[in-house]
């Protein structure tokens, strides 16, 4: 019997130690990296063992052997199998230290199955785990990396779990964002799987194993169809069944379910005339997620326009030069709110169609598909997918599907629908792409924007960032003209069509309000606003940023402020439950605040356990007692919105309501198109000025000028009130001016003199642990190692950077307690690098990463371009 090898006997041996990396991909790790980090082992917390390299090949752990026949036919040791070639394969082990792939062979069984995109089970370090082939090729050293290695110590592929889930370019892609994000590439290679379909694999107790199925079924309907024959068929006078049959086909096929559902069992007529040849029955698939329901909204419609803008006309030509240059060249629409953004996506992806090609749209929020994606479906029909997080996993697998086979071209949704199986890409749009929701929160932290330059690179497809408030990235590209060997230009969309003009826009001084006497919520400008919207049976839009009734309950006696068991942050009342809860972990406390019976202080026992502050929940009270019953008030937030169709519920409340008042958090300030609405106003426009970030004050001035485009979008001119105690802050003039220089001026003076994007690049590391000394303790180690590899990597950086970081090189900062410093039971530490534009910080980051290993208990997420700091 041939001798059984384990990993540990290949390592160190020459060309059998490393891991491939397959063509056209970048390699995983820097070229010339220290010895000690590029060619030995180091072991992963489940036993493997890693050996960080680029260009090696490795083989998987347990391997055994093949056996060469009299003929020269390799086979494999434990059959009489044939090896027909070679495959490199990622495993599906969670490990930044398993990102790199492994050889495996294809028995002769598998030969059509085992393609690149396959997901595969295969034998690693003496258990099965699922993997995903990347590459392939008929001899063992034509997978780049892979010379030296002998095949006889290769283990063969067992399964082939799924067929093709990605192409070659999402491989690609794949790798590229392991390599720009610090994540694993199996990480990476799951966000292309259809939904639900991340393979598991169990062990069971007779020590075989089985790979869990996705619970979520293909549904199939039955059509019933008239036959040739059928046509002149004319039923008897007396079979009045057959003729409701013959009348509801004779407008097209009909399924089953409709007949049923029309005109109550009609199975038995089916059958009979199915027996006459007079009909036809045939299972096709049925793609759940497909209604019209979207069109309900009365803006959700896009009518083709007499005429178009002069600015439009402007990017439709610039997205045209892009499309033909076939580079992935970018366009950034800067266009004011209203000035028909969504008519310029709409015209662009016609070509694009025309040419036999796919469209992807990213919206960032939940509440703009329904009429995102009516306005699309009445241009394009149903041939337009939609991915979100409200669908249910057989509708968002149906959806995936769809995409899949070719029968949605147009795909429209959050950031995940970037990852669906395009069949060619034609061109990718990204609306409000200054958005944060745009941004991954857990790994790989990518970013949409980004991931989707690269995409558009790799596929000669044009990308088109639209917002009336462009981000200081995007912004920064334009000015420079590229980014990454792409060309980036800005088009100006200056004016709304039809005539309609922007708001007039009132800064209601609340100081001013005080010393008046006035105590209510609203100023008096907007609560003579209001009154004016219910005398002309109008519409309004209040935007608050904070949901519930209180944003904290506070004791009058000894000023405790109420705190989340498991996190630090203070929890927000919510009256509608009588409950305290926690906005980071979800945890709920029931409580009774003063004056009710009950209200106890949990520190001093006071009775005065006082609601501080205002919530959307406190707002829509006071609305409510404002204006008369037959004025709708609909509130809008995360509480009143959980249900599956939440958003398209309340959102066809209000556009049917005869006069109504929008009230909601962010959700409501971006997208929404309602002609009737004539008044925004802001409660107060303060809450996000001050935060601890440095894009606190860009996300201010981003959410109030999109809010303040909600209002005279129609015939009628609009008026924006907003409420604040700081009139002259740079954010609240340049909204009130319709002038962005007066903010954007003064925000990039800030970021140039600090070092903050767009100037540098940026990445925040965040150490989570149980214990706080242990959490801290490893910080530490983290970033004096991330400074150390800094350091070696000096001379050869030297000179390369932009200048503005100190010696053209990377600075650490921290480690220090994140603004939060505990959430869900665990205590946070980070640090930040800043460095240079053009310096690989990435790969800096993950050497660090792989010096000083991995602690348990200890979890460590690196956020690359962070939005986030808290």
């Amino acid at each position: 019997m041939a001798e059984q090898l384990s990993l540990w006997d290949l390592v160190g041996e020459e060309g059998a130690g490393g891991a491939c990396s397959p063509d056209g991909m970048e390699p995983l790790r820097p070229a010339g990296a220290t010895p000690d980090a590029s060619s030995e082992g180091a072991v992963a917390p489940d036993g493997t063992v890693s050996s960080r390299g680029a260009g090696r090949t490795r083989a998987a752990a347990g391997l055994v052997p093949d056996t060469v026949t009299a003929s020269g036919e390799r086979r494999l040791a434990q059959g009489s199998e044939p090896v027909c070639g070679y495959v490199s394969v990622v495993v599906d082990v969670p490990s930044r230290a398993l990102s790199d792939p492994f050889a495996y062979a294809v028995p002769a069984s598998f030969d059509e199955e085992a393609v690149p995109g396959a997901i595969v089970l295969v034998s690693f370090h003496r258990r099965m785990v699922a993997g995903y082939v990347v590459m392939r090729a008929s001899e063992l050293a034509e997978l780049p990396g892979a010379a030296g290695l002998a095949p006889e110590r290769v283990l063969p592929v067992r399964s082939v779990l799924a067929e093709r889930a990605f192409g070659p370019v999402s491989a690609q892609l794949a790798f590229w964002m392991s390599r720009e994000y610090v994540a694993s590439v199996a990480e990476c290679l799951r966000l292309f799987l259809p939904p639900k379909a991340t393979p598991r694999v169990r062990k069971l107790e007779d020590g075989s194993y089985e790979v869990e199925r996705p619970k979520t079924k293909e549904v199939h309907e039955r059509w019933v169809t008239l036959t040739d024959e059928g046509r002149g068929y004319r039923p008897a006078v007396n079979a009045h069944r057959q003729r409701q049959l013959m009348e509801a086909l004779s407008c097209g096929p009909v399924t089953t379910r409709e007949l049923n559902f029309l005109y109550s069992s009609m199975s038995a007529t089916i059958r009979t005339l199915e027996k006459k040849g007079i009909v036809a029955i045939e299972e096709r698939r049925a793609w759940r997620g497909v209604s019209s329901e979207e069109h309900r909204l009365s803006s959700a419609r896009a009518q083709v326009p007499e005429s178009l803008t002069e600015g439009q006309r402007a990017a439709l030509a610039a997205i045209e030069r892009a499309r033909k240059a076939e580079a992935g060249d970018v366009v950034v629409i800067d266009g004011v709110t209203g000035s028909g953004k969504t008519e310029v996506y709409l015209s662009a992806i016609e070509p694009v169609l025309a040419a036999g090609k796919s469209a992807c749209v990213l919206v960032p929020e939940i509440s703009l598909t329904a009429q995102t994606v009516g306005r699309f479906r009445s241009r394009f029909g149903d041939a337009v997918a939609v991915f979100h997080s409200r669908l249910s996993d057989g509708e968002r697998l149906d959806q995936w599907d769809m995409v899949r086979s070719g029968a949605a071209r147009v795909v429209v949704g959050a950031r995940s629908a970037l990852f669906c199986p395009y069949r060619e890409l034609g061109i990718i749009i990204i609306d409000e792409e200054h958005e944060q929701s745009y941004k991954q929160g857990s790994s790989p932290r990518y970013h949409a924007r980004d991931v989707a330059a690269e995409m558009a690179r790799r596929y000669g497809c044009p990308l088109v960032l639209g917002s009336a408030t462009p981000s200081s990235e995007a912004l920064e590209r334009c000015r420079r003209g590229a980014h990454r060997g792409q060309a980036w230009t800005r088009v100006e969309m200056p004016e709304r069509p039809g005539g309609a003009v922007l708001p007039r826009i009132v800064v209601a001084d609340l100081r001013r309000e005080f010393s008046g006497g006035s105590r209510s919520i609203f100023s008096r400008p907007l609560h003579d606003a209001l009154m004016g919207i219910v005398e002309r049976r109008e519409k309004a839009v209040l935007l608050h940023n904070r949901r519930g009734f209180a944003p904290f309950l506070m004791c009058r006696e000894c000023g405790c402020v109420p705190t989340c068991k498991h996190c630090s942050t203070a929890l927000t009342y919510h009256e509608r439950t009588h409950t305290l809860e926690c906005h980071t972990c979800g945890s709920v406390y029931r409580v009774r605040p003063y004056p009710a019976p009950g209200s106890r202080c949990p520190q001093c026992g006071s009775p005065y356990l006082a609601k501080m502050g205002l919530g959307t929940q406190q707002v829509e009270d006071a609305l409510r007692q404002l204006l008369p019953s037959d004025v709708a008030v609909i509130r809008m937030d995360a509480d009143s919105t959980r249900g599956k169709d939440g958003h398209a519920r309340l959102l066809e409340e209000f556009d049917a309501a005869e006069c109504a008042v929008l009230l909601g958090t962010q959700m409501i300030a971006k997208g929404l198109d309602f002609p009737e609405v004539t008044l925004v106003g802001v409660i107060n426009a303060d809450y996000a000025l001050k935060m601890p970030d440095f894009r606190a004050s860009v996300r201010a001035y981003d959410l109030l000028e999109q809010v303040a485009g909600r209002a005279g979008r129609g015939e009628r001119p609009g008026e924006v009130i907003i409420q604040t105690y700081l009139p002259h802050d740079p954010v609240i003039r340049a909204v009130a001016s319709h002038d962005r220089s007066v903010f954007l001026s003064h925000d990039l003076a800030m970021r140039l003199d600090a070092q903050y994007p767009p100037y540098v690049r940026l990445v925040n590391v965040v150490c989570r642990g149980r214990s706080e000394e242990r959490t801290r303790s490893f910080a530490n180690r983290f970033a004096t190692e991330v400074r150390r590899v800094l350091k070696l990597r000096a001379p050869a950086s030297a000179g390369r950077g932009s200048g503005l970081v100190v010696g053209g090189l990377p600075v650490v900062l921290g480690p220090a307690s994140c603004v939060i410093e505990r959430a869900k039971d665990r205590y946070r530490f980070h640090f930040l690098v800043k460095a240079p534009l053009d310096y690989d910080v990435s790969s800096a980051i993950a050497e660090a990463l792989a010096r000083v290993g991995e602690e348990r208990g200890i979890s460590i997420s690196v956020d690359v371009d962070p939005y986030d700091l808290m």
